[in-house]
């Protein structure tokens, strides 16, 4: 880590392999960024861990995880409206979060500039839809540019600085996850550590910055005039790229990461075609796009996820009279997922069958790989609150289960959770789902995180409104699905040691009565719990605790003297009933050829959670090896 903070601070220019999300952070500091704020959520959150390898005493910007992506968004405004330059990043989803004040933006006059990073997920890697959110800012009038890899990523960020803060305006970065993780020389310019005009620059003369209704034209004029001048400057940005070889008949445009994949793709094309990469995605250049579509027979719009750009070139032909044929996306399958080279390889012989080779036959021998289905951490708490919890509900009973690591229980052995929506959905969800509902209980789940991110509203409405609801909120002190961050009730935040804002004090603030409260690991106990709340009339809540095994075993193995416990079976006790793999389920443990059941060493974290699933007691007491 300090290594890595040594090296974002270097003074000179010099060259080093990183990933994207490091880059960019290497670029706030070389532009001057003064506020940066962020939620954490996949692919964003190694920005942070780059952030933190620098010590807070020579880090040159202020930081902070928001409690939501909203919050976050307006910490950046305002620190941008006050004169500093600003960034806020999080991740596909957080855009619908964070919305409501992001629609805004390209109203205001930003004097310090803002930029909006957002890590948009083609393929879903580690999020509930691949939402393409260039829409959201052709609803806001928001420049967006297009990174391809992690030296785009840089370039990128600093040319989107120098023009939000020239506009006064947002400028959004659209990265992609193989864009935020791709590892790649970038070269980096000088920096020179300068000292800040920290004097507050906010003045209403800068304004309005009041959006009511006899303001909303001139501000919306604005914002269109601000978009016609990126149009402009699209037109001559190096950020676009042509690639000419020397094709009249066929050409492609692209975007980003999809652009590596066409360039794999075609080196050993029968004929290559002429590409125009665009850097700046929205407002397109009109005339540069234009002028291609003019010299070409054919053209290939080739984009990940909607057919955003298909559409307004289509558009932008039929305006400027172009006879080019233009291919879009041909069917359901070019809408999903990345576009990887082997989908792109598929998608371009669509159109052109015989641009490329025939492919080779696969390799005789080869061996498919069975997919490794997700599962929660060896030693987690929320295994044994599912276990636990599922003994005291009725097969009847509805379930709804929220964003987090708890997630996971919808899946087979716990099958707890039945909807799904976003970030603290379920409180809602199950409100509704109560409505006219005599017979069946109504649980929700929550974790600690999601709490604090958008948790609260649901739970108020549910208390108000008298909803016949339990809820059970799954405390394990972190976020922990995207890299345990610190929330409002570990006790700190990203700088410094804070008071804690503990979630039952908080329950209690609501004048909920029926709160319980007891470890995950005491499964007899919770089980007792549960039953008692899903009793209860109105809304209740059972808190289940215990702390993110995976973050605490981490720490435990820094101490001196640190030695792992390991549990093992008594394989002359183990009478097979095999309640471990099948109810419990942990991945520890591993059914032999001959029937048998054992531990996986390498997996066991020697929590001794599992202890209490044995009906034979044959799972021994763990020891440390």
């Amino acid at each position: 880590m300090k290594q890595m903070g040594d090296m974002l601070l270097k003074s000179n220019s010099f060259s080093e392999i990183v990933m994207g999300n490091t880059a960019l952070v290497r670029a706030m500091i070389e532009a001057g960024t003064r506020v940066v704020t962020s939620y954490p959520g996949s692919p964003t959150p190694e920005i942070a861990t780059a952030i933190k390898s620098i010590p807070q005493k020579l880090r040159p910007f202020y930081f902070e995880f928001s409690t939501n992506e909203k919050v976050a968004t307006e910490v950046a405004f305002g620190a941008a409206v006050n004169g500093h330059l600003s960034t806020v990043f999080f991740k596909s989803v957080g855009l619908n979060v964070a919305s409501d004040t992001f629609m805004q933006l390209s109203l205001m006059n930003i004097i310090g500039g803002m930029v909006v990073v957002i890590g948009d997920d083609p393929g879903a890697n580690s999020s509930q839809n691949e939402q393409d959110n260039r829409h959201f800012a052709h609803m806001s009038y928001t420049p967006v540019f297009e990174p391809a890899n992690p030296q785009e990523v840089y370039t990128f960020y600093l040319a989107a600085a120098k023009l939000a803060q020239k506009m006064h305006m947002p400028v959004l970065l659209r990265l992609t996850t193989h864009v935020c993780h791709a590892k790649e020389r970038v070269g980096f310019g000088k920096y020179e550590p300068s000292e800040f005009d920290n004097t507050p620059k906010f003045n209403t003369a800068n304004g309005p910055y009041i959006p009511i209704t006899s303001l909303v034209f001139p501000q919306k004029q604005r914002a269109l005039k601000n978009i016609a001048h990126v149009e402009s400057y699209a037109e001559t940005s190096n950020l676009n790229t042509f690639f000419n070889n020397g094709n009249s008949d066929k050409g492609i445009i692209t975007t980003g990461l999809v652009n590596l994949s066409l360039l794999d793709v075609l080196e050993n094309a029968n004929e290559k075609p002429d590409i125009l990469k665009l850097g700046i995605v929205y407002p397109i250049p009109g005339k540069l796009i234009s002028d291609f579509l003019k010299t070409h027979k054919e053209v290939k719009v080739l984009e990940e996820l909607d057919n955003v750009l298909e559409k307004e070139i289509k558009a932008l032909a039929f305006d400027s009279g172009c006879s080019v044929k233009i291919f879009g996306k041909q069917d359901d399958d070019d809408w999903m997922g990345e576009y990887t080279p082997d989908k792109v390889d598929t998608v371009l012989r669509k159109i052109w069958p015989d641009l490329l080779p025939q492919k080779s036959e696969p390799l005789k021998g080869m061996v498919t790989i069975p997919a490794r289905p997700a599962q929660m951490c060896p030693g987690c708490g929320h295994r044994s609150a599912f276990h636990a919890i599922k003994k005291a509900l009725a097969n009847t009973d509805i379930t709804v289960a929220d964003i987090g690591c708890h997630t996971l229980g919808f899946l087979p052995p716990y099958k707890m959770g039945e909807l799904l929506m976003c970030m603290g959905a379920s409180t809602g969800i199950g409100s509704g789902l109560s409505l006219y509902n005599d017979s069946r209980k109504v649980v929700v789940f929550m974790g600690d995180s999601t709490f604090f991110h958008a948790g609260m509203p649901g739970i108020v409405n549910a208390v108000f409104n008298r909803h016949n609801i339990t809820m059970i909120v799954m405390e394990n002190g972190t976020t922990a699905m995207t890299g345990h961050q610190d929330h409002a009730a570990s006790g700190k935040n990203f700088n410094e040691i804070t008071e804690k804002i503990p979630i039952r004090s908080v329950l209690e603030g609501f004048r909920i009565e029926n709160i319980y409260e007891t470890d995950t690991y005491n499964q007899d106990k919770l089980t007792e719990f549960v039953k008692q709340a899903v009793q209860d009339k109105g809304f209740s809540v059972v808190i289940a605790k215990h702390p993110c095994m995976l973050k605490f075993t981490r720490e435990q193995r820094r101490k001196p003297g640190y030695k792992a416990r390991k549990v093992d079976i008594d394989t002359n006790i183990c009478d097979l009933r095999k309640e471990c793999i099948e109810q419990f389920g942990c991945p520890s443990f591993t059914r032999q050829d001959d029937g048998r059941i054992s531990t996986n060493q390498d997996l066991c974290v020697g929590d001794g959670s599992c202890l209490q699933t044995c009906p034979s007691k044959a799972i021994l007491t763990p020891k440390k090896i």
